[in-house]
């Protein structure tokens, strides 16, 4: 008797199991989503807030076809050509190619105005509904696991779409986005040893050099867009296979048993719901392009090296980096044999180096103070994390005098007010208002917490006033539901971190005790000053039994004087 063996086909394995992954993805292998019929099953959340991810979506998609448009007119090339288009007041003036095509694009070609506004409008409402829906993310603390992974997808393309604008909004080779050139060269020289160098290989020889708008291109219509549609793809996967988060706890005292946490919905309801979202932000977006005129590059006129624009302002979301070039002192030093000119480098590298790594890393950070393993699909109210939403307050803060200083010259003009006040002004503002913001906030947060935590124990304030026998004044209480009770109370009651002590009982020291203090600083720092919404054990029966016999003895003599 013969036995035959059959050597194992690698290569067949290889695409049964990446078809086998494919599968798992497109179905969503995970305990929220078990097949691709199932998610038009699936219910979602149906919250206003939502809609910031969806609008910036949508804008995108509006963003993709309105370029595709733009692309097939206009010419990446900064050749000099002698215009003589319909636009009578630049005709006869030596120009680039690009910005000649602009022109033309502009006032020659069917729709070509409307498209170019389109883009513009549409890169606008993307950007600011996704700096919109990334507070939203940070409030409610929607970037704790298993959301680390969109926290840093949303991240990411708020970043490459802000550099999308600024490359965008070069290639017309106009004088006031030639100004922005200049401005990013000045950055460029200010690297250490190589500056010189980098500046050199963008531009293509000396500034403006012959190859910028080239390059600009590449990396604005093919580079950028497949990065983000890259992360945007793997965004949905991830939210595929994740349930969908529940609503803030406590948020809607008295509505809860009439709007629960998840909308019962369909993943088919929801489909259309977006549909229909979807052709009211095309709507608003083609409307805003066809009324409120933007970036009219033909009153600029072309590029010239040796003019300046006067009163230019840059896109408001790099507001805050032309804020932070005018408000840093003009200090520089010499490190060996090397100029550092921190002026430029502190505000326009350093600074938002630093911002984005905060926001990168600060999932780990407070994950390390609250000590949360477990997936967490619960979010917060923004009170019941004051630390949390006093450092975004002020975050915010910093950002907004950062935005300002970018127009002190404006500022100065319009208010008659000297350049050098409004600017030392502005300087202290970045130092002590953030501080004193998130003071503030914390504030707010913990009066609020303390509320609930009386509303808990005596009810809700009614507004009705009565007075004892023996003259005295007090307000009668309504008690709250048991609904309403739990939702003000199902948050997470954290408490500081206690590193315990150095070495146990039997002198055997603790190896990760200084690891351990590390963690409870941060600890106590994020809710040494947290108020319980509720009293602990024997303090909450006795708190809650003279509630009751407070509000009885005001019924009682209610109903002696009726």
């Amino acid at each position: 008797m013969s036995i035959t063996t059959k050597k194992p086909d690698l290569q067949n394995g290889r695409v049964r199991s990446l078809a086998t992954r494919l599968v798992r993805l497109v179905d969503g292998d995970s305990p929220s989503s078990t097949g691709s019929a199932h998610g038009l099953r699936r219910t979602f959340p149906n919250r206003w807030s939502l809609l910031f991810g969806h609008i910036a979506s949508f804008s995108f998609l509006l963003i993709i076809v309105s370029g595709v448009f733009l692309t097939l007119w206009f010419e990446p090339s900064m050749a000099t050509v002698t215009y003589r288009g319909d636009y009578l007041p630049l005709r006869g003036v030596e120009m680039s190619e690009a910005y000649a095509s602009t022109l033309e694009l502009s006032f020659e070609v069917r729709g070509g105005l409307l498209m170019r506004q389109i883009h513009n409008w549409a890169t606008l409402v993307f950007v600011a509904a996704l700096s919109a829906h990334m507070l939203r993310i940070f409030f409610t603390g929607a970037f704790r696991r298993p959301w680390r992974l969109a926290w840093l997808i949303v991240l990411g393309l708020l970043v490459l779409g802000m550099v999308a604008a600024y490359t965008g909004n070069a290639l017309p080779d106009d004088q006031l986005t030639g100004t922005g050139l200049r401005v990013t060269e000045g950055v460029i020289l200010a690297v250490p040893v190589i500056g010189t160098y980098l500046s050199s290989f963008l531009f293509g020889g000396e500034f403006p050099g012959d190859d910028i708008i080239a390059r600009l291109t590449f990396v604005h219509a093919l580079v950028l867009p497949v990065l983000m549609v890259a992360l945007f793809a793997v965004g949905v996967a991830h939210a595929r296979r994740r349930q969908p988060a529940l609503r803030t706890a406590g948020g809607d005292i008295g509505k809860a048993a009439h709007e629960p946490n998840v909308a019962v919905a369909s993943g088919l309801d929801r489909t259309v719901r977006a549909g229909g979202l979807m052709l009211i932000v095309f709507g608003v977006i083609v409307l805003m392009a066809a009324t409120i005129q933007i970036n009219p590059v033909w009153l600029w006129g072309p590029f010239d090296a040796a003019q300046a624009t006067a009163g230019s302002q840059p896109p408001w979301y790099f507001g805050f980096l032309d804020g932070g070039l005018r408000l840093m002192p003009p200090w520089d030093v010499d490190l060996f044999g090397h100029e550092l000119t921190l002026s430029v480098l502190v505000p326009a590298m350093v600074m938002p180096g630093l911002m984005l790594t905060a926001l990168a890393v600060y999932p780990w950070i407070e994950q390390r103070a609250t000590g949360v393993r477990p997936d967490d699909h619960t979010l917060d109210r923004p009170r019941n994390m004051p630390v949390r939403t006093g450092l975004g307050v002020a975050f915010i803060v910093f950002y907004l005098v950062l935005w300002i200083a970018g127009g002190n010259d404006i500022l100065a003009t319009v208010l008659q007010v000297p350049l050098n006040w409004i600017t030392r002004f502005l300087q202290v503002s970045l130092i002590v208002m953030p501080p004193l913001a998130f003071w503030i906030t914390k504030r707010i947060c913990l009066g609020l917490q303390l509320r609930d935590r009386d509303m808990v124990l005596h009810g809700r304030e009614s507004g009705v006033i009565v007075a004892s026998s023996n003259g005295a004044f007090s307000e009668l209480r309504t008690q709250l539901s048991a609904l309403d009770a739990e939702l003000l109370t199902s948050h997470p009651q954290r408490m500081p971190f206690d590193p315990g002590p150095p070495a146990d009982a039997n002198g055997v020291p603790n190896p990760n005790y200084r690891a351990d203090r590390r963690r409870a600083r941060i600890s106590r720092f994020y809710f040494a000053d947290v108020v319980q919404t509720y009293a602990s054990g024997q303090d909450h029966h006795r708190e809650g039994h003279h509630a009751r016999q407070h509000e009885d003895r005001q019924r009682e003599e209610e109903r002696q004087r009726g």
